[in-house]
């Protein structure tokens, strides 16, 4: 069975939950871990290392983890080394996480425009110095860092900022195989991720972008030789995706792939009883059944991808407001439909942004050390 470290801790199957703003709250992290039998990594969406410090009370909640959740697993944004280095030794002296990562990948607008993100690895010396002042806070806590190839392809970043991790004591890296101005666009370059391991064989490196199956995920290993992977997208409307994902790694003994294996193909009942769980978890989660179940309304198209809904039907799932109404409308279907096929391929955003919005002059010279603005640190959590 392929195993990843990640500093004292052991994953098995090599396999991350990409965080995901508004997405990888502690009800989705559940449902996830409950299909894997407890098995991977299941990474919180992201922190913001001010927000943290200043303790805010909707990032205390988000840092909230069930008792359950062992690695206890943490991302942090931040673009201040002093602010960051206080969010990890917080994390460090309270005990609020067993592993910390950190965000240099996020390509939305409100963050590359305050230089954060996947804008950042470009100022070499700025991102030597926050991985430096994490990894001398973090004492026994591993630290992990995700990023993108780079700005555009004009301003790739990877192979530095891998070298510069390895320097810095950084524990692993995930790649996502796509710049900041593909956004979520075009395809995911395995070829970079192959690269990067190359580059820096003295820490494993995890492979991140398309893996819509777990079919995905053994082929990258494969053809990259990257040590794990993080599914993001793949997941959406889809947690059993990591049932899918152990029985890929662990089906056929010690050669992931190389045996038969059956992944889920949940009927619409399967599917209907999985989304009203997701939909009771978050309103036990927020304290409040009416803002769960409206929170959930952004996974509904997700869960439904494919099946024989109805326009009218979609609608209606999208705007209800109780648990009772979810299940009526539900109820109303055809429960017993089929998987449907084609249901497994890309999901989430797939558009591309071509141009990317940064601080003026930020493309001037890599090496500077310019300090970054006095506003450049967020001060909520999730994205």
């Amino acid at each position: 069975m392929t195993l990843l470290q990640i500093g004292p801790h052991a994953v098995q199957p090599p396999v991350v939950l990409a965080p995901m703003a508004g997405i990888t709250n502690a009800p989705f992290r559940t449902l996830c871990r409950e299909f894997s039998g407890g098995k991977g990594l299941f990474v919180s969406e992201m922190i913001t290392t001010r927000a943290l410090v200043e303790r805010n009370e909707k990032t205390m909640q988000l840092i909230h983890f069930d008792e359950t959740e062992k690695p206890r697993s943490i991302q942090l944004y931040g673009v201040d080394p002093d602010t960051v280095g206080k969010a990890v030794r917080m994390i460090a002296e309270e005990d609020l996480a067993d592993h910390i990562d950190l965000n240099f990948g996020c390509p939305v607008p409100k963050v590359t425009r305050k230089g954060g993100g996947s804008a950042l690895p470009y100022k070499r010396h700025l991102l030597r110095s926050i991985l430096r002042d994490a990894v001398a806070n973090a004492g026994a806590l591993p630290v992990t860092m995700k990023m993108r190839k780079g700005i555009d392809d004009d301003h790739l970043t990877y192979l530095d900022a891998g070298r510069i991790a390895v320097e810095e004591g950084v524990t692993a890296i995930a790649l996502h195989g796509r710049t900041a101005a593909q956004h979520y666009g075009g395809t995911a370059d395995w070829d970079a991720i192959a690269r990067l391991k190359e580059h820096v064989p003295e820490i494993p490196v995890l492979g991140n972008g398309d893996i819509w199956s777990a079919d995905d995920a053994v082929r990258m290993m494969r053809e990259t030789g990257c040590d794990g992977v993080v599914v993001g997208r793949g997941c959406l409307g889809r947690p059993w995706l990591f049932g899918d994902l152990v029985a890929a790694f662990e089906g056929s003994g010690t050669q992931p792939g190389a045996g038969e294996v059956a992944f889920a193909q949940p009927t619409f009942k399967e599917v209907a009883a999985v989304m009203l769980r997701h939909a009771t978890l978050l309103g036990e989660w927020i304290g409040d059944e009416t803002r769960g179940v409206i929170d959930f309304r952004k996974h509904v198209a997700w869960y439904t991808k494919g099946f024989s809904i109805g326009s009218e039907m979609r609608r209606n799932l999208a705007v209800t407001s109780t648990l009772d109404q979810l299940d009526a409308l539900l109820s109303e279907l055809d429960l017993d439909q089929p998987w449907p096929a084609g249901a497994d391929g890309p999901r989430g955003r797939t558009s591309g942004r071509n141009r990317v919005v940064l601080p003026d002059g930020w493309l001037d010279d890599p090496y500077d050390r310019t300090a970054v603005q006095e506003d450049a640190e967020l001060d909520t959590s999730g994205g």
